[in-house]
Order: C-alpha cells, then sequence, then structure tokens
C-alpha cells in the first residue's frame, strides 16, 4: 500500500450493544483525485459505515472487524483520532445543526474551523466569509447562530465548515438535503472543484441520484436499488371544503425591512399543496407560524374540522387540546422533533393518548402499525433516536404528527432524509390519509415531491403565487 492510496476499508463488520451485526462483511475504496459515493436505502447503514471509516462510531456500536486505513496506515482511535478528524477531516454530518455550535455565529465557526486545518495570518477572516458567500450566504447572516438561520442556511454553514481549508478527506452525508435548486448546484460546484486533485478524497453519501450521477466517479451500493416510484393519486374533486384559511397573515423579517410574507391561503379537505421557494424566503417561518411556533405580525386563522369552523389563536400555548389534534407541524430537522429519552413507540403512542384519548395498550399497539406502515418495524420501534438512521427518525416524526387524527399536516421538508423507495412509502401513506380528508400543505425542494401534489404553491419576493403543477423545475 501507498500513502497516495487514498481511503481503503475491507471487510468492514459493525455490531450492536447485544451483538446483532449491523453491517457485514463491507469493502469499499475513495481513491485520491475521486470522489465515492455511499447509497442505498434509509436505515440500511449509510452513516454507520462513514463513522466507522471515520473511527467515531456512536455508542453501542463498535468496529467488530476489518479494516480502515487512510493513505496506507490505519485510522487513529481515541485522542489521535480526534486530532486527525479534526486537521485531516471535513465532516458534515446528516444532521447540520448537530455540527454546529448553536450560541457562536456561523463566521467565528467557520474562521475555526480554517484555524484548526492550519491556516493563519490576518486574512484568515476574510477567507472564511469569502467561503460562506461562495455557497450563497449572503454577509448580512455572517453574524448570525445558527438558530437564526432557515434550515437551508444552516446546511450551508455547516458545508462551509466542512470545507474550510479544504480539508484532505471530505466526508459529506446528504450535503444537499434541503437546499434549493440553485443552493444545491453551489454545494455541487464545491465538491466538483476537488476531483482530479492527487491530494484530497472526497466520500459523499445522498438519495439524490441525479447529484450522484453528476459528481461520483465511484459507488457502492449497500442494499438494492429501490424500486420505482408510485404514481399520485388522482386530483381532488373541486368544491372540497377548506379545513385551513388564512388571511391578511403577516410575518415580519426578523431583521428588518419588507415583510418576509404577506399572504391569503386556503388548504382544503384532502388536497397535497407543495411549497416551493428558495432557501430563505420564509417556507419554513411559514409553517412555523401557521402551527404556532411563530407570532405573525397579523393575520387571521381558520381552522374547520369536525363541522366546526372558528378562529385559530395565533400561538399553540393558546390553542385547546382539540385544535393541537386537528394541525400538526412536522419541522425540517428529524433530531429537533422527538425527545432522545423516549422510545420510537412511545413518541408515536402519546399523542394518542394525550391528544385522541386512547388508552395506554391501544395507543401502543396503534403506533406500532402506524410505524410498520411507513417501514419501521417493532425492534427499532424500541429504539431511542440516538440509534435510529435520520431517515428512520424522520418516519417517526411523521408517524406521531398524523396519529392522532390530524385535519392539517404542515411538513417541512419530510423526504429530503429519505431514499426514493422510503419517501414514496411516506407519501403514499399521506395519500391514504388524504382519502379520508386529511390535508398536507408541504414545503419541498423535490421537483418528484411537488409533481405528486394538488396545487402547487411558490413563495418569493415576500408573497404567494399559484403555479401551473406541470411548471415546476
Amino acid at each position: 500500500m501507498t500513502a497516495h492510496e487514498g481511503l481503503r476499508a475491507e471487510r468492514i463488520r459493525v455490531t450492536g450493544p447485544s451483538g446483532r451485526v449491523v453491517l457485514d462483511g463491507l469493502g469499499t475504496h475513495a481513491a485520491p483525485g475521486r470522489v465515492l459515493a455511499l447509497t442505498g436505502p434509509s436505515g440500511s447503514g449509510k452513516t454507520t459505515l462513514l463513522r466507522a471509516l471515520l473511527g467515531c462510531l456512536p455508542p453501542g456500536l463498535r468496529l467488530a472487524a476489518g479494516a480502515v486505513r487512510w493513505r496506507g496506515r490505519p485510522v487513529p482511535n481515541g485522542r489521535a483520532g480526534r486530532r486527525w478528524r479534526l486537521t485531516q477531516v471535513g465532516w458534515l454530518a446528516q444532521d447540520p445543526a448537530s455540527t454546529l455550535d448553536p450560541w457562536q455565529p456561523v463566521l467565528d465557526q467557520v474562521t475555526e474551523a480554517l484555524a484548526d486545518r492550519g491556516a493563519t495570518g490576518t486574512a484568515v477572516r476574510a477567507q472564511a466569509a469569502a467561503l460562506l458567500e461562495r455557497l450563497g450566504l449572503d454577509p448580512a447572516l455572517h453574524a448570525r447562530t445558527p438558530g437564526r438561520l432557515s434550515g437551508g442556511q444552516a446546511q450551508r454553514a455547516a458545508l462551509a465548515r466542512a470545507l474550510a481549508g479544504d480539508p484532505p478527506l471530505l466526508v459529506l452525508d446528504e450535503p444537499t438535503s434541503g437546499l434549493d435548486p440553485d443552493c444545491a448546484r453551489l454545494a455541487a460546484e464545491a465538491v466538483r472543484r476537488r476531483r482530479a486533485d492527487p491530494s484530497r478524497v472526497t466520500v459523499l453519501v445522498s438519495h439524490d441520484r441525479r447529484l450522484v450521477e453528476d459528481l461520483a466517479d465511484e459507488v457502492t451500493e449497500i442494499a438494492a436499488v429501490a424500486p420505482p416510484r408510485s404514481p399520485a393519486i388522482a386530483s381532488r374533486r373541486t368544491g372540497t371544503p377548506a379545513v385551513l384559511t388564512v388571511r391578511g397573515l403577516v410575518l415580519d423579517h426578523p431583521v428588518g425591512g419588507p415583510p418576509l410574507l404577506a399572504a391569503d391561503l386556503a388548504v382544503h379537505a384532502g388536497e397535497l399543496v407543495a411549497l416551493l421557494g428558495p432557501s430563505g424566503s420564509g417556507k419554513s417561518t411559514l409553517l412555523r407560524a401557521l402551527a404556532g411556533l411563530h407570532a405573525p405580525a397579523a393575520g387571521t386563522l381558520i381552522l374547520s374540522a369536525a363541522d366546526v369552523s372558528q378562529p385559530l389563536p395565533h400561538l399553540a400555548s393558546e390553542r385547546s387540546r382539540a385544535q393541537l389534534r386537528r394541525i400538526q407541524f412536522i419541522g425540517q430537522n428529524p433530531r429537533d422533533e422527538l425527545n432522545p429519552a423516549h422510545r420510537a413507540v412511545t413518541a408515536v403512542a402519546r399523542p394518542l393518548r394525550t391528544l385522541a384519548g386512547l388508552g395506554r395498550a391501544p395507543a401502543r399497539a396503534q403506533a406500532l402499525r402506524l410505524l410498520a406502515d411507513l417501514g419501521v418495524d417493532a425492534e427499532h420501534g424500541a429504539r431511542r433516536p440516538g440509534r435510529l438512521s435520520g431517515g428512520q427518525r424522520q418516519r417517526v416524526a411523521v408517524a406521531r404528527a398524523v396519529a392522532p387524527g390530524a385535519a392539517v399536516l404542515l411538513a417541512d421538508e419530510i423526504t429530503s432524509a429519505l431514499d426514493a423507495a422510503t419517501a414514496t412509502r411516506l407519501l403514499d401513506l399521506l395519500d391514504r390519509l388524504r382519502a379520508d380528508g386529511l390535508a398536507v400543505l408541504l414545503a419541498t425542494h423535490d421537483p418528484d415531491v411537488a409533481a405528486r401534489a394538488d396545487r402547487v404553491l411558490r413563495l418569493s419576493a415576500g408573497a404567494l403565487h399559484e403555479q401551473d403543477v406541470n411548471a415546476h423545475p
């Protein structure tokens, strides 16, 4: 083996705390100057393999067999391994927020990453700012902490931190999930610049087939290719009643200036409405405002469900139990959606008990059925979020939201962490619920998801515009 061999893994075997085999016999090679893509269905072990390659498996998992070498030498463990990752590896985790300090401005974090990788001098901060701008983050956002950025903006900040200093080994887990097409192109271009550089190695995990085809030189498939996507359900009948009506809604911009959004909106029983728009345009803020998690500056919300039409208080804390049951929200980051101390089945059963009034045993049985419908078996249902993949956490969050009998589901990029087969299964489940009247308002950047919608709304320049369902990018 030579020092220029790149990253090589041979016969990797990872086991869990009970000795259960999680990965077995996997091998792969990321060559210098090339991009290796790891693909496969959600939950197949792609992120686990990445962590095995970097020597940082989470508690409960261990490398039981096999070897990982970087430039011909074993990847170090312990303190030496942490130092190696700090100086040699740019790492973007599947949940970008988990790699960012919530209290530190993003410019400081990228500057710090540059210093860790050997950058010195007075120009380091300017280099960090230039990298953030190259990824589409306006200078006005550089002084913000991650919590004051949109999901897509935080994703780009985390990517900038991973790219800082052009590390010898770049490892990206779903780098474009949650990004609009323009931002995704900027991220892809940052990876493309590293190709053909014999001192650089890149490993990429992605469910985006087009991104893999565009960037990858080699592909390691961890599981079978996903089946084709099911067709969308038939369009909704005309004349279905509105279950959520929004009049004169105004959302102030967090840093002043013109309103982030001023709009009227109606979502009808049984329809899927796709909400499109650039990263940072306010899609997440709109959904959070409708869910009662962000107070609008003005506007009236009316919820019409169970033959009752009544004003909906702006804040969730002021809504009745029946109102909370009828309008449910799933956020962009599945890690933030779930209590880390609760098992998946408990997370889904809890709203069935507190909002729908079921007893303990019926709630648990219904939660297990709903999880199974989404491809989460009983074994994984007994796990806490930290022992689930990002895609599995997302499915649990969806199950928890639809469990109590929602009339309106507000969903923020719920397919971004899922492979094509799992995303199809999720959307098929929503279709079945929509047949019973569930209305879904779904923010997405995925044109395949938007293609299934009955209506498409685009948010831009502070306004909502209805778009031909066949005209979205």
